[in-house]
C-alpha cells in the first residue's frame, strides 16, 4: 500500500468541495487508515469479514448517512456519500460492499416504500448497526433478467407464505432481516423477512476468490410466513428493486474510484524507488506513459461521479447516468488495478501490496449491480430508442 497516501486530485477537485463534505471525507479515509488497512489482508486471506468493524462504521454514520436524523441518519448529500464510498472502497470492496447493501440496499427501500412503524422500527437500529440487512432478488437462474424470479408469495390469513431461494446475497449469512422480493399474483413485491421466521435459511457460500473479506450467502425460502405488517406497502414492480439497485450503482460508481487511487498511488511510489539499469522505473517511457493513462482516467471518473452527485441532489439525475458511471468506472478501475500490477511485476502479486487484491475484487464489483454489458444495454436503449435486451 502507499505509506504515504494523500489522495489522488490532478484537477483540484477539492476546491468544488464544501468544508462539511471535505470532513466526512477525512473522517472515513482516518477509518480506513487506521482500522482497515492493517488488518484487511489478514481477513483477506482467511475469507472472513472484519466484524469488528462494524460497530465502528456505525459510529462515523457509514450506515444510511443520506437519510434524515429521525431515522438514524445524517443528512448528509450525495457527493459527500460517494467520497465516503471512494474512502471505504480504497480500504477494501468488501468494506463498501457492506456499507452499499445495509444503506442503498436495505435502509432505502424501507424508507422509500415502508409505512412509518417500519421505518422506526428498522431504521434506526440499522443506522446503529444493532440490525443488519440484505437484499434478496438475484435467483440462481434469473440474474441480469431480474422479472423472470420464481421466488413467489401466496395470500394467507394474516400474512403471506414466501418459497423460493435467492443466491450471491452480501451479508445474508449475518443478517437480521432481509428484503425479498416475490412474486404475488404475478406481481414484484417487497417483504422484509425477519431471522427469526421458519424456514428462512442463509448458507454461506465458500470458495470465492473475489471479494473475499465479504460475507457472501444464499437465501432460502421453505413456506416462509410472514406477517401482513411486513410486506412493503409504498411499491409494487420491478420499479422497487431496480430503484434500489440505482442508489446502490451510484455507490459503486464512486467506490471503484478509490481502488484505482490506491493502486496508482501505490504503482507511483513503487515506481520512484523500484531501481533497474541504474534509474528508477519511473524513468522509462513506458512507465510514464501507464502512470498518466491511469491518472487520466481516475481525473475523467472523478469528474464524472462529482457531477452525477450534484444531479442527484438537485433531481436532474437518470438512471441512465448511473449507468454510465458505473459502467465506465468499474472498466477502468479493474484496468488501473492491472496497470499497476505490470509496474509492480513479480512484486505485484505479493500480499504485501493491495494491488491484487483489488483487481481481483473488482472483477466481481464489474459484474454485481448490473454487468458491463447490460448498462451498455441500458444506456443504448436510452439512446437509440430501441430495447436491445431481447433478441426476437
Amino acid at each position: 500500500m502507499s505509506t504515504n497516501y494523500k489522495g489522488v486530485d490532478y484537477f483540484n477537485l477539492d476546491e468544488l468541495l464544501s468544508e462539511e463534505e471535505k470532513m466526512i471525507r477525512e473522517t472515513t479515509r482516518d477509518f480506513v487508515n487506521s482500522e482497515v488497512l492493517p488488518i484487511i489482508e489478514h481477513h483477506n486471506q482467511a475469507m472472513t469479514f472484519p466484524k469488528e468493524l462494524i460497530p465502528k462504521m456505525a459510529e462515523i454514520g457509514l450506515f444510511g448517512p443520506t437519510l434524515p436524523e429521525q431515522y438514524g441518519g445524517i443528512g448528509i448529500n450525495n457527493v459527500a456519500y460517494g467520497l465516503m464510498m471512494i474512502e471505504l472502497e480504497r480500504g477494501d470492496s468488501g468494506l463498501r460492499s457492506f456499507a452499499s447493501v445495509q444503506s442503498a440496499l436495505c435502509m432505502y427501500p424501507i424508507f422509500a416504500f415502508g409505512n412509518e412503524e417500519q421505518k422506526m422500527k428498522w431504521l434506526p437500529p440499522m443506522a446503529r448497526a444493532e440490525k443488519i440487512g440484505c437484499f434478496g432478488l438475484t435467483e440462481p437462474d434469473y440474474g441480469s433478467n431480474p422479472g423472470g424470479m420464481i421466488t413467489n408469495a401466496q395470500k394467507c390469513d394474516g400474512g403471506y407464505v414466501l418459497n423460493g431461494a435467492k443466491m450471491w446475497i452480501t451479508n445474508s449469512p449475518i443478517a437480521d432481516v432481509a428484503i425479498v422480493w416475490a412474486k404475488l399474483d404475478g406481481v414484484v413485491n417487497g417483504f422484509l423477512v425477519e431471522r427469526e421466521f421458519k424456514g428462512f435459511g442463509t448458507p454461506e457460500m465458500k470458495g470465492k476468490l473475489s471479494l473475499r473479506a465479504s460475507i457472501t450467502g444464499e437465501i432460502t425460502l421453505q413456506d416462509v410466513f410472514v406477517p401482513e405488517e411486513n410486506l412493503l406497502p409504498g411499491v409494487q414492480g420491478l420499479k422497487g428493486p431496480l430503484s434500489c439497485l440505482n442508489q446502490a450503482r451510484y455507490g459503486i460508481a464512486w467506490g471503484v474510484l478509490g481502488a484505482a487511487m490506491e493502486c496508482y498511488a501505490t504503482a507511483l511510489e513503487y515506481s520512484l524507488s523500484r531501481i533497474q539499469f541504474d534509474v528508477p522505473i519511473a524513468s522509462f517511457q513506458m512507465t510514464q506513459e501507464k502512470l498518466v493513462w491511469m491518472l487520466n482516467e481516475i481525473t475523467k471518473g472523478q469528474l464524472m461521479c462529482y457531477h452525477l452527485g450534484r444531479m442527484k441532489d438537485n433531481g436532474t439525475m437518470k438512471h441512465q447516468h448511473v449507468s454510465m458511471a458505473k459502467r465506465n468506472n468499474c472498466e477502468i478501475a479493474l484496468t488501473i488495478c492491472r496497470m499497476a500490477r505490470e509496474i509492480l511485476g513479480a512484486n505485484g502479486i505479493l500480499d504485501e501490496y493491495p494491488v491484487m487484491r483489488h483487481a481481483n475484487n473488482l472483477e466481481s464489483v464489474k459484474t454485481y449491480e448490473g454487468t458491463h454489458e447490460m448498462h451498455t444495454l441500458i444506456i443504448g436503449e436510452d439512446i437509440t430508442g430501441i430495447p436491445a435486451f431481447r433478441v426476437s
